[in-house]
């Protein structure tokens, strides 16, 4: 029996799947069930949940009222527009964070082997700290009394210029500010990878047909650091659709995110249902952009330079 075991790779791989297979069906299958259900129930006055088949919470979320007969009456966009809000922040921190995380990933890959260690353990040190605190440490920076405040306030007392405090704090760029501080290190790494992994040789090949610095960057560099470009792009896309700790404590009550929404939901306003519907819809968006972004890009596959 044991030899037989021995010999079939089927069992071998199976059994090595089978623990994490048994973690991902009870923290993340089941879970995902349980808010399918709860999602289409109705809520208690206790806050409690009526098991029950409803589109009620799904209905809300587009904007319309459940009893209503006359949509164009009843519409709301106040989650539709919370929605496409976080959206959009997701979509501009990704596109931020490509664009400051690129350069430096391009030095840390050309430089000398010696010191790539460091600069890679510099960028990870902001890690070290708790999220939360890196947050508050940006409110210390940008409120009014802050830091950039009192620097500005001295170079203006300096230069006999009248100066009134910026009100950086509890707006949507100190938002997409902490958004990009807190996720640059995600993009950082993985484009990294891939342009440490490009052989130098096909420089050489370029600079041998002719081609100037700029035409090799947009015909090999670019082309063959693409995948880590996406895989970036998931890690900061996805986890910034789903966060509300930066939107909560840089944005105040004037930035509302799909994640604050859902975390009011079950914690304030002790409605478990309609949180769960906006929790599924989040996670429907996600894929769905995830899918096309990836189909797009070819996620996974290496793209040789034509």
């Amino acid at each position: 029996m044991l030899r037989h075991f021995r010999e079939n790779k089927s069992w071998q791989g199976t059994l090595l799947v089978l623990p994490t297979l048994l973690w991902m069906v009870v923290l993340l299958i089941i879970p995902l069930l349980l808010t399918l259900v709860v999602s289409f129930g109705r809520r208690r006055a206790d806050g409690g949940v009526i098991f029950t088949f409803s589109l009620d919470n799904y209905i809300r979320l587009l904007g319309l009222q459940p009893d209503c007969l006359n949509p164009f009456v009843c519409f709301d966009p106040l989650y539709i527009n919370i929605l496409w809000r976080s959206i959009s922040l997701a979509f501009w921190t990704t596109v931020l964070v490509i664009v400051l995380g690129y350069p430096l990933a391009y030095f840390i890959a050309r430089a000398h082997p010696h010191r790539r260690n460091t600069y890679l353990m510099l960028v990870l040190v902001p890690l070290w700290t708790n999220f939360v605190i890196r947050v508050y440490a940006w409110m210390m920076l940008l409120r009014e009394q802050g830091v950039i405040n009192n620097v500005l306030g001295w170079i203006a007392a300096r230069l006999g210029i009248p100066f009134e405090p910026l009100q950086m704090l509890y707006t949507p760029g100190a938002v997409l500010v902490g958004m990009v501080y807190e996720f640059l290190p995600f993009m950082i790494l993985p484009i990294y990878t891939s342009l440490e992994k490009i052989d130098l040789s096909l420089y050489e090949a370029a600079a041998d047909l002719g081609a100037n610095p700029v035409r090799t960057f947009l015909r090999v560099t670019l082309p063959l650091s693409a995948p880590g470009m996406v895989a970036g792009t998931i890690l900061v896309f996805v986890p910034v659709m789903g966060t509300f700790i930066v939107a909560d404590l840089l944005g105040g009550k004037q930035v509302v995110l799909v994640g604050n929404l859902i975390q009011n939901q079950f914690l304030s306003a002790r409605d478990p249902t309609f949180g769960s519907a906006a929790s599924l819809i989040l996670m429907v968006l996600t894929l769905i952009v995830t899918y096309f972004y990836t189909r797009k890009f070819g996620f996974g596959k290496e793209i040789v330079a034509a």
